[in-house]
């Protein structure tokens, strides 16, 4: 079964717009892993307009299933995860003044830089994803950066999905095909929602683990967020 890993910015979000501390960063993070998920995602950024250096530090105490911490890797990033130690650090290629993360890396481009970074964490005992685009010379060169897994970036199939689903997922499964085909693991995430994830799991039946936010959040705002995650889970079913 592939993973539910939760990525909670969204309520440190709403949490940060009143500068109080509702709601609990860290209560939420210990009811999603109660309500079943099996991971906790953070994404901090300098500007602290979400999760906070501080709350990485708070937060991995109380995880008791993955802990996983996306980010680019700044010097400040990468000593506060060697601190911090979380189970999996995922690479994001967006600068600090991104609204979100929009795109995969360029591996050829940027291989030696890779290769530096994770190799840094490696010898920390992080394993490491890098966020990546269905370019299969990106997938093919992503072994050579000597990561564990790659985070394949799913607002592309989840753009398309209404139009056409099968268009929309045959670059991922061929993506996904040739990663498994080179020995790399497979993660996934950005705009998966209720909508499309059970297609994306069928399609893809070897896929680890996928991060979800800012869909499963709003969905609990109706659901409730026991409720959002069970249906979530359900989906990933196999």
């Amino acid at each position: 079964m592939t993973k539910l890993s939760v990525n909670i910015n969204k309520i440190a979000t709403i949490r940060n717009a009143r500068g109080a501390n509702e709601p609990n960063v860290l209560k939420a993070a210990i009811d999603i892993q109660a309500f079943g998920a099996e991971g906790i995602t953070v994404h901090p950024r300098p500007d602290g307009r979400h999760i906070r250096y501080q709350d990485v530090y708070d937060i991995k105490p109380i995880i008791k299933t993955e802990f996983n911490i996306e980010g680019y890797p700044t010097k400040e990033f990468i000593d506060m995860v060697k601190k911090v130690k979380p189970h999996q650090v995922t690479l994001v290629p967006d600068p600090p003044e991104s609204l979100t993360s929009n795109a995969g890396w360029d591996t050829i481009k940027n291989k030696s830089f890779l290769q530096e970074v994770i190799g840094e964490l490696s010898d920390a005992g992080i394993r490491t994803s890098i966020f990546i685009n269905t370019d299969l010379d990106n997938i093919a060169h992503a072994t050579k950066t000597n990561t564990d897994r790659i985070e394949l970036y799913t607002e592309p199939y989840a753009a398309m999905y209404a139009k056409n689903k099968e268009e929309a997922i045959a670059p991922f499964i061929a993506a996904a095909e040739l990663a498994k085909k080179i020995g790399l693991k497979i993660n996934a995430g950005h705009d998966l929602s209720l909508e499309n994830l059970k297609y994306f799991s069928e399609k893809i039946p070897f896929l680890s683990e996928v991060s979800i936010g800012h869909a499963l959040i709003c969905d609990a705002l109706y659901f409730g967020l026991e409720r959002t995650i069970k249906m979530y889970k359900q989906l990933l079913v196999k």
